[in-house]
């Protein structure tokens, strides 16, 4: 039933680091019980807190294949599972116009003319992989009966060919930004798992290995004022992405310090909307965010 060689939540962890992702208690033992147990996970999350990363780690970990399926309104079984090259065929067909209807169908319905989608690209994988449905609460409610079908089973049946069952479970990721609600039915058969924003603690780890050029205290007031600033009431509250982003930005302007002129200069990595940054400008008060230093 493993999925993932993970032997531990230590082991998780650990491998996860060696993959630049630092991963809570918690985040660790969802992962490893969902390795252990081969139930697809659930992630939920404000945006830019790694979710999508955290599939990108357990994969660099084990070495497996990242198949990625992006959801969006609209995308539908054939670009979720699979369709056929129907220009290709058109193409067969007419080259073979002396043949009989019976003899081009079995031939243009073979897999020289099968377009693999993520869903049968992680079924049909020989080796490990991790499978990211990224995303999930922007698709139709519709795709998720197809998701029912495909995580319950790992298999497929094309009427052409045949049922394709999976040799390799793969390792299953599902985020959300909970947009809309996802179905009971799939939250049943899925582990679930909640990252937020980390605490300040892990925040610092998190810049120290992305940006380790940073100055440490200089690191220390980056985190005072990312938190500061999601304590207000923003449309948008800095992620831990764009922590990472203006710790960069902070190193190419060459700061020593965080002061009120380069705050200024800079806030718009880390905020996104005008709103924000009128909000921002208005009320934070940097001698307090960053006076016990």
């Amino acid at each position: 039933m493993r999925t993932m060689p993970f032997t531990s939540i230590d082991d998780v962890k650990a491998k996860l680091a060696a993959a630049d992702y630092l991963a809570s208690d918690a985040v660790a033992t969802t992962v490893f019980l969902a390795s252990e147990l081969g139930k697809p996970l659930l992630v939920e999350g404000p945006a830019g807190v790694g979710k999508t990363e955290l599939s990108r780690a357990v994969a660099d970990a084990c070495g497996a294949d990242l198949v990625r399926l992006q959801c969006y309104e609209g995308v539908d079984e054939a670009r979720a599972l699979y369709e056929w090259n129907h220009a290709k065929q058109l193409l067969r067909i007419t080259a073979g116009r002396e043949e009989t209807w019976d003899e081009a169908r079995s031939d243009i319905f073979s897999e020289e003319f099968l377009l693999p989608r993520p869903l049968l690209t992680a079924i049909r994988n020989d080796g490990p992989t991790v499978l990211l449905i990224d995303e999930t609460d922007k698709a139709d409610v519709e795709i998720e009966g197809l998701l029912l079908e495909v995580l319950g089973e790992f298999q497929v049946t094309i009427p052409e060919l045949g049922t394709i069952k999976a040799e390799h479970r793969p390792f299953v990721v599902l985020t959300s930004n909970a947009t809309r609600e996802l179905s009971e039915a799939l939250r049943r058969r899925c582990l679930f798992l909640h990252i937020d924003f980390p605490d300040p603690e892990l925040e610092q780890q998190i810049i120290r290995l992305k940006v380790p050029e940073l100055d440490s205290t200089l690191g220390d007031s980056l985190i005072r004022v990312i938190n500061a600033l999601r304590a207000m009431p923003l449309r948008k509250a800095p992620s831990v992405s764009e922590s990472i982003d203006w710790a960069r930005t902070l190193v190419a302007l060459g700061a020593d310090i965080l002061d009120d002129d380069v705050v200024r200069e800079s806030l718009g990595v880390i905020l996104k909307h005008q709103d924000d940054l009128d909000k921002a400008t208005e009320r934070l008060n940097l001698d307090e965010v960053l006076g016990a230093l």
